[in-house]
């Protein structure tokens, strides 16, 4: 995956990069990318550069070459270095207080901005002054580099120590783990200090290998950085490879269906026996929990107390569907994608009488939609589309749109080319509980009877 698609950048976003390991590479490599794609990139750092990393820009020009100069390079190379003076080795850059006239004056169509120093290392905590991010920030990208793990957290590797040891009483010395790199890079006054509110924040886990045990580790660090409500995704990968980014981690939210009136069935399905000890719902709750989704709602509707009174030692969020008995399923998906939280990026649609759900099947949804692959997807199994579904934050508003005869496949059908289908070994996702003789067939292939 493309740093921009990672990103999800358009025209006329600032992006700022922060924190350490690996942000002028990223800055590089995304400047890059923007401008084979046709746009003009406009880059600059309200801190410094070496004036190594100068040299590796496509073109570099100072202010007092004037608006029509700039614009000019803008249109031969497309990717244009903005800075003030070199003092030293180092490259430092125009005044913060800028970048609303770099914006007015000249036509690019993205500004790229270093707005952090951490002078090599691959992890860092700011001093007072640092970062210096503009308001008119639309994108914050705090980087931390993984080699960092294992490593002394000491000056040598590690930008400021003595701020995560004051903060977190770490000991200095001691090697550095995977929970502290996100509890750092999550930390509003490490991290993610400075950044404006409206801005968008995806971090980057730079420095990951595509196979093999590290990047297991980087995925851990990405779900556990996902805890700030305030971070948006965590890109994990290596800038500097031909695709840099292996997978965005995003914050998922389930929505449980569990509002309908089982009218085929006799009695309630979701408050049967499954296990020994658990009911239907009980045990789906249990399957997503284990899958370690961000946030469950579970949508009621008959027999609500009873259902409710079910799911509350799970912690989850119950929101009651007014409507389960005219509007169908697609009265309770509107209900629950109502009650999902701002920072929630995609809904995994759960059927509440499917019990022989299985975290692995929903890992791999989630892991095709972490790694690009759609923006909804689907399990299947023999070429029919199973549950549960994933569908992406931008579908959201025309599912809440649909008519009352209308269905969530009318949605789904209308973006086939952005469907994604994961091929799964078990039926589990085609089979429901909708009758008392498909109650007896999903626990005996369960193993149950």
């Amino acid at each position: 995956m493309k740093l921009r698609a990672a990103f999800n950048i358009a025209p006329g976003d600032v992006v700022a990069f922060i924190g350490a390991g690996g942000k002028t590479s990223a800055l590089m490599s995304l400047g890059h990318e923007l401008a084979d794609d046709g746009l003009r990139v406009l880059a600059t750092t309200t801190t410094r550069i070496s004036e190594a990393e100068l040299e590796l820009m496509p073109h570099a020009m100072t202010p007092s070459s004037g608006a029509v100069a700039l614009s000019k390079a803008l249109g031969e190379h497309r990717f244009v270095f903005l800075y003030d003076e070199i003092r030293g080795d180092k490259v430092y850059g125009p005044s913060p207080h800028l970048i609303p006239q770099l914006l007015d004056s000249l036509d690019s169509d993205v500004l790229l901005i270093e707005a952090d120093n951490s002078n090599g290392r691959a992890l860092k905590a700011p001093y007072e002054q640092e970062p210096v991010i503009p308001a008119e920030a639309t994108l914050v990208v705090p980087v931390a580099g993984l080699s960092i793990l294992g490593k002394a957290l000491t000056d040598k590797h590690v930008y400021n120590p003595q701020a995560i040891t004051e903060r977190y009483g770490f000991v200095e010395g001691n090697a550095v783990r995977s929970p502290w790199v996100a509890q750092i890079v999550r930390d509003e006054e490490l991290g993610l200090k400075g950044i404006p509110d409206k801005a968008r924040v995806i971090a980057l886990l730079n420095q990951t290998p595509e196979h093999g045990f590290l990047r297991a580790r980087a995925r851990l660090i990405a779900r556990l950085i996902l805890r700030s409500p305030r971070v948006n995704g965590v890109a994990v990968g290596s800038v500097r490879s031909a695709d840099p980014i292996h997978e965005v981690q995003r914050p998922i939210g389930a929505i449980v269906l569990a509002a309908g009136m089982s009218t085929r069935m006799g009695q309630s399905k979701l408050l049967l026996p499954w296990t020994a000890k658990r009911t239907i719902i009980e045990h789906i709750l249990e399957q997503l929990i284990m899958a370690r989704l961000d946030h469950i709602t579970v949508v009621t509707g008959h027999r609500s107390g009873e259902v409710r009174q079910m799911v509350t030692p799970f912690e989850v969020n119950a929101v009651y569907n007014a409507r389960y008995k005219s509007g169908e399923m697609l009265s309770s998906l509107k209900a629950g994608l109502q009650a999902m939280p701002t920072n929630i990026a995609a809904a995994l649609v759960v059927l509440g009488d499917q019990p022989r759900i299985q975290p692995r099947i929903i890992n791999q949804v989630l892991a095709a939609y972490a790694e690009g692959a759609g923006d909804i997807v689907a399990p299947s199994y023999k070429m029919r589309r199973g549950h549960p579904i994933l569908i992406d934050r931008r579908y959201w508003q025309e599912i809440l749109a649909l008519p009352d005869d209308g269905a969530p496949r009318d949605v789904i059908e209308a973006h086939k080319d952005r469907i994604a289908y994961v091929n799964v070994d078990t039926d589990s996702v085609l089979r429901d509980v909708d009758t008392p003789q498909d109650y007896s067939d999903e626990r005996f292939k369960a193993g149950l009877t």
